[in-house]
C-alpha cells in the first residue's frame, strides 16, 4: 500500500520497495511528458542529463527562474536500475514508490509513465560503441515523425518492428499504451561524455519549449537543416575483418565518404598493422567503437545512409 502525504514531499511505501521519480508541474493534470534513463545500471549519460534536467525543472517550478513557467506536468526518472538500493532518506520533489511484488522494473516504470502523452527513454547501445545523440522511432505514427524533429538532434532513425527490433521491453510497452514514444541514443555506457550530455540537455530544453511544456524560454533557434531523417534498414554496420586492437582518430557526428579510413586494427602482440577499417558507404558516422580490444566480426562503426545516397548506390 502507498501512503500519500503532501505534494512536494515524499510518498512513502509501507514496505521497503522504492521506485522514486521527480514529478513536477500542475499535480491535477495528467503528465504531458515522461523521461526515463539508466534502465540497465550503466547508462551514465542519460542519468546525468535527466538529473540535471530535473534540477532545472524544479527551479522553474519554484519560480527561481525569472520569466519561466512550468505549464505542464513532467515525470523524470533519472535512474531505474540503481533504485533497488535507494534509501528512505533520499529527497526529491515528489517520490513515488511501487512494491517489488507489483512486477518487473519495466512494469513499474510503465505504471508510472503510461499516462504521459510524450514518453522518452534515454539509453546507450553498450560499452563498446560511442553514439552520436540521435532519436530512434519504432513503427512510428506521423505525429511521432513530426515530433521527433522538435528535439533538433542531428539524426532521426526510423525502425520497423520485426523480430527483436522493437526497441526493448519499455519501448514496446509504451507503444501499446499509445501516445508518442521516443528512444534517444547517446554516448557510451559506463562513461560520461559531457559534450554529448550538453547536446542532449539543450535538445530536451528545445523540446520542452516547442511543445509548450515550459513557457518563456526564448531559446535561440538553430538551423534545422542539420537534422536528417534515416530509415533504419539503410544503416550500415561495419564489422571487424580480424581480431586485434582498434584505434580511430575520428569523432562521431561527422560525414564520411565511401573508402575513407575509419580506423585501424593492430596485432595485439606484435603491434603491427593488420588491416585498415574503411567506410563501405558514404553517410553520417553515428556510432564508433571505443573499446579497443575486439574479435573478428565485432562491430566497429555504424553509418547512417541518407535516402538520396542510398538511391544512387541502388540500396
Amino acid at each position: 500500500m502507498i501512503e500519500k502525504i503532501m505534494p512536494g514531499r515524499v510518498i512513502r511505501l509501507r514496505d521497503k520497495g522504492w521506485l522514486p521519480c521527480h514529478d513536477m508541474g500542475p499535480p491535477e493534470r495528467a503528465p504531458r511528458l515522461a523521461l526515463v534513463a539508466n534502465l540497465h545500471g550503466n547508462d551514465l549519460n542519460g542519468m546525468f542529463v535527466l538529473s540535471r534536467l530535473a534540477a532545472f525543472l524544479r527551479s522553474v517550478e519554484a519560480r527561481r527562474r525569472r520569466g519561466l513557467q512550468l505549464q505542464e506536468r513532467v515525470i523524470v526518472v533519472p535512474t531505474v536500475e540503481g533504485l533497488r538500493t535507494v534509501t528512505r532518506m533520499q529527497r526529491v520533489t515528489r517520490l513515488v514508490g511501487f512494491r517489488p511484488a507489483a512486477g518487473t522494473i519495466t512494469d513499474r516504470v510503465l505504471e508510472m509513465t503510461r499516462a504521459a502523452y510524450y514518453r522518452v527513454e534515454v539509453r546507450t547501445t553498450g560499452g563498446d560503441l560511442e553514439e552520436l545523440p540521435q532519436v530512434w522511432l519504432y513503427a512510428p505514427s506521423d505525429d511521432e515523425r513530426a515530433s521527433a524533429c522538435l528535439f533538433g538532434l542531428p539524426a532521426v532513425v526510423e525502425q520497423s518492428v520485426t523480430g527483436s527490433e522493437d526497441g526493448g521491453d519499455l519501448a514496446h510497452a509504451w507503444r501499446l499504451a499509445g501516445g508518442e514514444n521516443f528512444v534517444i541514443h547517446l554516448g557510451q555506457s559506463g562513461n560520461l561524455q559531457t559534450q554529448h550530455c550538453e547536446t542532449l540537455f539543450r535538445a530536451l530544453a528545445v523540446f520542452l519549449d516547442r511543445t509548450g511544456i515550459i513557457g518563456g524560454l526564448r531559446l535561440v533557434e538553430e538551423d534545422d537543416e542539420d537534422l536528417h531523417y534515416f530509415e533504419g534498414r539503410r544503416a550500415c554496420q561495419v564489422w571487424a575483418e580480424q581480431s586485434g586492437l582498434f584505434t580511430s582518430p575520428l569523432d562521431v557526428g561527422r560525414w564520411v565518404q565511401a573508402g575513407e579510413a575509419l580506423g585501424q586494427i593492430y596485432d595485439s602482440f606484435t603491434g603491427e598493422l593488420r588491416v585498415p577499417v574503411v567506410a563501405p558507404v558514404s553517410g553520417l558516422l553515428a556510432g564508433l567503437r571505443r573499446q579497443p580490444l575486439l574479435c573478428e566480426g565485432d562491430l566497429t562503426a555504424r553509418i547512417l545512409v541518407p535516402e538520396a545516397a542510398a538511391r544512387r548506390s541502388g540500396g
